[in-house]
């Protein structure tokens, strides 16, 4: 005849599943803090994301296995354990961004080496932890709660609870505010808690008291010390990849936006990608716009997708004949930043411009949303395919939403890469753009900062070379506009593929053609 188990939990039983809570979340916490700096100075965010996560959850399952060995004084293998937790977790991000500055270029290989070897270790201690925890419960519950089936469920939806909740707040919360680094500092004092529960809470099991608080003494002290050299050391970090004077660094819900200002001026970099150079940003966002707008001929609603800089906006705005241009950028903090002292200047505060209306959303949702808007131009600014999020963005699916939108006599321009270096990239979105039935006009232009890149303009009819263009442009004029749709034998066209969400080519094409050349 079975028993029924006490369903009454004492305190110290309920604050150690409560730590099963904080453990997980912070456990997660340190995976997604390295699967986002791997990403931020690797690049690939899917394969960052998923050779981080795939050697975290093997690291928990080395740990689990692990825990079989430790057979005596639980509590305090347990406090020890969370301690290195705190500390190496904590340190995570902040260690990652210091050994990457310190490197010599060309080290990546030991890059991941260090990146892998802390997620292991990280794992295996979080492993460690679980089932302790739950052998420490059924040995202070005395055969009142021996149940493993109970005791299994209750450890395990704390696990899961502590998951779900990091996983909103990490990049919501977390991240915009803190920053990587201290959000790992945030997590590792957590983690500290905790072990400072337990020493208070098991103090009068612990064989080795005083060694025990010395040891959370010290580890606070790293901590803290850490979390007030923080900033400083992520601007050290940040000033040795970028080599130039920092102006502004921050984190968004999506990207790390750094902007430096040296002696050639301002350049700003999402990711560790440089987006603009201000000492020729005014050829790329020259030849985005015109050969759209002037070849036009009467513009009078244009959509720029991306492009929250303001620059190709500040472009379009020297049409008088524009009655009104939509601006959908994701985040917030590029728009913010290009109404502000540093970018302002540069695109002649065009997004404070009442014939601008500016929209904080996803374009790929948001073209689906809008069914009774229709434009003249729609210009499509996004970076680079670097991902799998990004490569929908120059999908086939995405271009079908862009022609709901497009009037008959409309154009569309991509940006589209380097079709020097990434030459399938490039064709692969005129091949993109040609499969939903658009007629194509690739061309090129030299840019400085970025080597010979790449535009594709399309639309429902052909395109012609305008006979005038505005007035006061530093880089086109009527008679070099024809000479960029010719490629020379080395970008000529060759068979990239089409482009669609079920089968992304376009990210395969340029993580080899990009990664060849760094």
């Amino acid at each position: 005849m079975s028993t029924v188990p006490n369903a009454r939990v004492s305190l110290p039983e309920a604050l150690l599943l409560a730590s099963v809570f904080l453990i997980a979340a912070c456990g997660l916490a340190y995976e997604l803090a390295a699967g986002a700096l791997a990403s931020y100075l690797l690049g690939d965010s899917v394969l960052q994301f998923s050779t981080v996560i795939g050697a975290y959850l093997f690291a928990l399952g080395i740990g689990s296995y692990l825990s079989r060995f430790v057979e005596r004084q639980l509590v305090a293998q347990f406090l020890r354990i969370e301690l290195l937790v705190a500390v190496v977790g904590g340190l995570l991000p902040m260690g990652l961004f210091a050994a990457n500055s310190l490197l010599p270029p060309g080290s990546e290989g030991v890059f991941r080496v260090l990146l892998y070897a802390l997620v292991l270790l990280v794992g295996s201690l979080v492993g460690l932890e679980i089932p302790l925890v739950m052998r420490i419960l059924k040995t202070r519950s005395g055969g009142e709660r021996a149940s493993l089936r109970e005791l299994v469920s209750q450890v395990l939806t704390f696990d899961y609870l502590g998951a779900l909740l990091v996983a909103l707040a990490f990049p919501l919360l977390l991240v915009p505010h803190l920053g990587l680094v201290r959000t790992g500092l945030f997590f590792g004092l957590l983690n500290w808690a905790v072990a400072l529960w337990a020493l208070w809470m098991f103090r009068h099991e612990l064989r080795a008291f005083n060694a025990h608080a010395l040891a959370c003494a010290i580890a606070l002290v790293l901590l803290l010390l850490a979390w007030g050299g923080a900033e400083r050391l992520t601007q050290w970090a940040e000033q040795r990849f970028y080599g130039e004077p920092i102006v502004l660094q921050q984190s968004s819900p999506y990207q790390r936006v750094v902007v430096t200002q040296g002696r050639t001026g301002v350049k700003l970099y999402l990711n560790g990608n440089l987006q603009f150079h201000e000492r020729d940003e005014y050829r790329y966002h020259e030849a985005l716009v015109h050969p759209a707008l002037a070849a036009h001929g009467a513009p009078r609603r244009v959509l720029v997708l991306g492009g929250g800089d303001g620059l190709a906006v500040r472009e379009i705005l020297r049409y008088p004949e524009v009655q009104e241009v939509v601006l959908v950028e994701l985040d917030e903090h590029i728009t913010r930043l290009a109404q502000g002292p540093v970018l302002a200047p540069l695109n002649h505060d065009a997004l404070r411009h009442p014939k601008v209306k500016v929209i904080h959303a996803d374009a790929y949702a948001w073209l689906e949303t809008q069914p009774g808007q229709s434009f003249d131009v729609v210009i499509a600014d996004f970076p680079d395919p670097s991902n799998h999020a990004l490569a929908k963005l120059y999908s086939t699916s995405f271009y079908q939403r862009v022609l709901e939108h497009l009037n008959a006599s409309g154009f569309l321009v991509v940006q589209s890469t380097s079709p020097l270096v990434a030459r399938h990239s490039f064709w692969t979105v005129v091949d993109t753009l040609e499969a939903v039935g658009l007629k194509t006009t690739p061309y090129h232009a030299n840019v400085p900062s970025f080597g010979e890149w790449g535009f594709v303009l399309a639309g429902h009819r052909g395109w012609r070379a305008p006979q005038a263009l505005p007035a006061g442009l530093r880089f086109l004029t009527p008679e070099t506009l024809p000479l960029m749709m010719s490629f020379p034998p080395d970008m000529d066209r060759v068979e990239g593929g089409v482009n669609r969400l079920s089968d992304p080519v376009l990210v395969q094409h340029f993580l080899r053609e990009w990664g060849s050349v760094h």
